[in-house]
């Protein structure tokens, strides 16, 4: 069992103010895995103050040091790659081919493109004879989630050390494994005592001490809308910025021009992968009323072939959900589906035949579902799809915005000028048309309850950043 029960705050491991243990469970198995210590105030103030001694001295540092600094980090993650991928499958039951193939691929790829992207970053701006400069923030505050658990710490890590900013750290202590080796890399590529601090901890022990501190110069928080608004809260009286990736219900509206198979076929395979727990995960089936019965059995099929079970199994495609709280909760939603009157196409209640030890969740699609259903609202975060039968172009896109939330969509046509009109309809931060993916220089993020600010790429930069206005500079 994993020992990692201390923190790392100014260049350090150190053990915590006051040591309160914490069990991590393995959702495969069930069983105890490792064990962390959940920190406190005292620990954020330790933190706080060893990222502000450290900011006087890293902001300055040039541009040329800083590349070098991330292609260190970068390096050094290369070489651990596979134990970061060990641990995320370990801490969040993620599959073997997607922990390695998509999860910890996606650590390296933001450290890589941060420090592309920062070679030629334009940080000074000429307006006539004034000059507009943009500074590093200070100290951030990042709390990160336990789905992508390494994707969300490096998309917010590698973006403030690029522009010259520190940070504290709060990872998940549902998944705080391969947040502990990320920092093991950090150390070991020499990033500077007090620039990147880790403390291990819950929302209410560390979250809430690092949003109201009024040494944290802005927080970049993922995870639940609920939880965002309470960061977002504590934050106000400091007057912190506040950047925040939160939940979504996405829609895919399959056009009357797409081809039915490829589309459905995709949807239901984009709805199981990371077994449903992800933000932008194609939640909401939007399908011609006409074609419904086809898309339905197509789903069914997709399914069937479906491989569910042990993460460590290459041939494994949806694994474990991460605990009895998330598994709880999706089974009392689903048996909300069918209570509500939605159609049962396949899963259902309980869980898939053989796997009875684990979070297991049966993957489920429901159909003939109306966009005012709970299980139309609310964000599953499990291997759940919904079908939703529309009569006409303007019905769907008029059931597509109809959500609070606004993170992502999918549209599905033959037709790419058709694609294009229907996409530009739609409010959500990214919008996948045919299921294309934009890499790690297009910015992630969304409209409405699904957060504010914008992560990845050069603009994922803009966040950490001030803009100083030095006028008569030329003059």
């Amino acid at each position: 069992m994993r020992d990692y029960t201390r923190f790392y705050i100014d260049g350090q491991w150190v053990e915590p103010a006051e040591p309160r243990p914490h069990d991590v469970i393995n959702p495969a198995t069930e069983e105890v895995c490792a064990r962390i210590s959940l920190g406190g105030e005292a620990d954020v103030d330790r933190a706080v103050a060893a990222a502000r001694r450290a900011f006087d001295s890293y902001s300055q540092t040039s541009r040329e040091e800083r590349v070098e600094l991330l292609e260190a980090c970068a390096a050094v993650y290369e070489r651990r790659f596979a134990d970061v991928a060990a641990a995320i499958s370990e801490e969040m039951g993620a599959p073997k081919r997607l922990a390695g193939g998509s999860q910890a691929f996606t650590g390296l790829g933001h450290l890589k493109e941060a420090a592309k992207i920062l070679r030629d970053y334009p940080f000074e701006e000429d307006i006539g004879p004034h000059r507009v400069v943009k500074e590093p923030i200070g100290v951030c505050g990042l709390i990160t989630p336990w789905n992508w658990p390494v994707n969300q710490i490096a998309c917010k890590v590698a973006p403030a050390l690029a522009v010259g900013c520190t940070v504290i750290l709060k990872p998940s202590e549902v998944a705080p494994l391969s947040a502990w080796i990320f920092t093991e890399i950090l150390d070991e590529a020499g990033v500077p005592a007090g620039v990147y601090n880790m403390v291990n901890g819950d929302g209410p022990g560390v979250g809430t001490f690092l949003s109201k501190h009024p040494g944290v110069d802005m927080m970049s928080f993922t995870g639940s809308t609920r939880a965002g608004t309470l960061v977002a809260q504590n934050a106000a009286p400091t007057v912190k910025r506040v950047t925040q990736e939160l939940g979504g219900k996405s829609p895919k509206i399959i056009l009357e021009d797409a081809d039915l198979e490829k589309a459905v076929a995709s949807g239901v395979e984009g709805m199981y992968e990371n077994t449903g727990q992800s933000c932008n995960a194609p939640s909401r089936m939007l399908v011609p009323r006409s074609r419904l019965a086809e898309a339905e059995a197509i789903a069914l099929r997709v399914t069937g072939e479906t491989v569910v079970g042990d993460p460590a199994d290459e041939k494994t495609q949806v694994g474990p959900v991460v605990s009895e709280v998330q598994w709880q909760k999706i089974q009392g939603l689903i048996e909300r589906g069918i209570a509500e009157g939605a159609k049962l196409v396949c899963g259902g209640p309980g869980k898939p035949e053989g796997l009875e030890r684990g979070y297991y969740v049966r993957p489920t699609v429901f159909s003939e579902v109306s966009n005012d259903m709970t299980i139309a609202r609310e964000e599953i975060f499990g291997p759940v799809l919904v079908m939703i039968p529309y009569d006409s172009e303007e019905e769907a896109l008029r059931i597509a915005n109809d959500t609070p939330y606004g993170l992502a969509a999918y549209v599905q046509s033959e037709d790419i000028e058709h694609a294009r009109r229907v996409a530009a309809k739609i409010r959500a931060g990214n919008i996948h048309i045919n299921d294309q993916w934009g890499g790690f220089a297009v910015p992630f993020g969304g409209y409405k309850q699904s957060g504010n600010g914008r992560e990845w790429g050069a603009h994922g930069f803009t966040d950490f950043l001030e803009l100083k206005a030095i006028e008569g500079y030329g003059t």
